[in-house]
C-alpha cells in the first residue's frame, strides 16, 4: 500500500510539473521568425523614424495580435530590444503551405527598394498581407500595376522614440479596428475580397493564445489524482489504527 501511495504522489508531482513548465515550442503562437534581407526593403505601418526602409540585415518578425481579421505584425532588431515597425496586416490564404518562411515583395522600378507585401509562416496556408497608408498604396499601385491594400485611418506613420519590446503602443488599438480596402492603379477603391483570399472559417479559430498551460483540463486531472491519493492515505491510516 505504501508503494501505491508513493506512486500516486509521484504521478501528481509529475503532472504538476508538466502544468507549470513552459512549452519549449511556445514561439509558434506569435510566429516568431528571423529573417535576413540582402537588400533594402520598404515597409508600411507605423515605423521608427528613419526606418521606413529597412537596410539589408537581420530582423525578427512576430505577430503581436491575431484575435480577429485584423492582425498586427511587429518587426524587431536581431536582439529583439527595439521595435522598428508595427504593421497592420490581413490574413491571406495560399493553396499550398511550404516548410520554409516565405516573404513576398512588390517589384519596384530599378534602383528602388522592394516593397514588403506578405509573410507566410512555415507549414501555414495563410499568412500576413501587409496594409499601406492610402497615399502610399496608390503610388505603389501605379508603380506595380496591381491593387494594393490600404487603410485611410488616421494612424501615425512614424514614431520618434524607440518602442521597447515589452511595450504596447497606444496606436495598436487603432490598427486593430482600422477598416481596410484596396486601390487599383486607376485610383478606384475596391473591397478587400477582390484582392485577398480569406482563410477558411475553421482556420480563423487559430489565435496566438498561450500554449496548453492555460487550459483547465490538466488541473482537473491533478485534483482528481490528489483526491485519490488522499483517500488511499486516509484508508491506510484507518487500518493501522484498527
Amino acid at each position: 500500500m505504501n508503494r501505491l501511495t508513493k506512486l500516486i504522489t509521484v504521478s501528481c508531482l509529475a503532472l504538476l510539473g508538466a502544468i507549470l513548465t513552459p512549452n519549449a515550442s511556445a514561439d509558434t503562437w506569435n510566429r516568431k521568425t528571423t529573417i535576413t534581407f540582402s537588400g533594402p526593403v520598404e515597409i508600411p505601418g507605423v515605423h521608427l523614424k528613419g526606418w521606413g526602409i529597412l537596410p539589408a540585415g537581420t530582423y525578427v518578425f512576430k505577430v503581436m495580435n491575431s484575435l480577429s481579421d485584423r492582425h498586427i505584425v511587429q518587426i524587431f532588431n536581431k536582439e529583439e530590444t527595439t521595435i522598428y515597425a508595427t504593421i497592420l496586416a490581413i490574413p491571406n490564404y495560399r493553396l499550398k503551405a511550404t516548410d520554409k518562411t516565405v516573404i513576398t515583395f512588390r517589384e519596384r522600378p530599378a534602383g528602388q527598394p522592394e516593397a514588403l507585401r506578405a509573410w507566410f509562416y512555415p507549414g501555414k496556408q495563410w499568412g500576413e498581407e501587409f496594409v499601406y497608408p492610402k497615399a502610399r498604396a496608390l503610388e505603389l499601385a501605379k508603380e506595380t500595376n496591381t491593387p494594393i491594400l490600404f487603410t485611410a485611418a488616421e494612424i501615425p506613420l512614424e514614431v520618434v522614440e524607440p518602442i521597447k519590446a515589452d511595450d504596447t503602443p497606444l496606436f495598436v488599438a487603432q490598427l486593430s479596428q482600422a477598416p481596410v480596402q484596396a486601390v487599383r492603379p486607376t485610383g478606384e477603391e475596391i473591397v478587400l475580397a477582390q484582392v485577398v483570399t480569406p482563410p477558411p472559417a475553421e482556420q480563423m479559430v487559430e489565435a496566438p493564445t498561450l500554449p496548453a498551460t492555460s487550459t483547465s483540463q490538466p488541473l482537473i486531472g491533478l485534483f482528481g489524482l490528489l483526491a485519490l491519493a488522499g483517500g488511499i492515505t486516509v484508508r491506510t491510516f484507518a487500518r493501522r489504527i484498527q
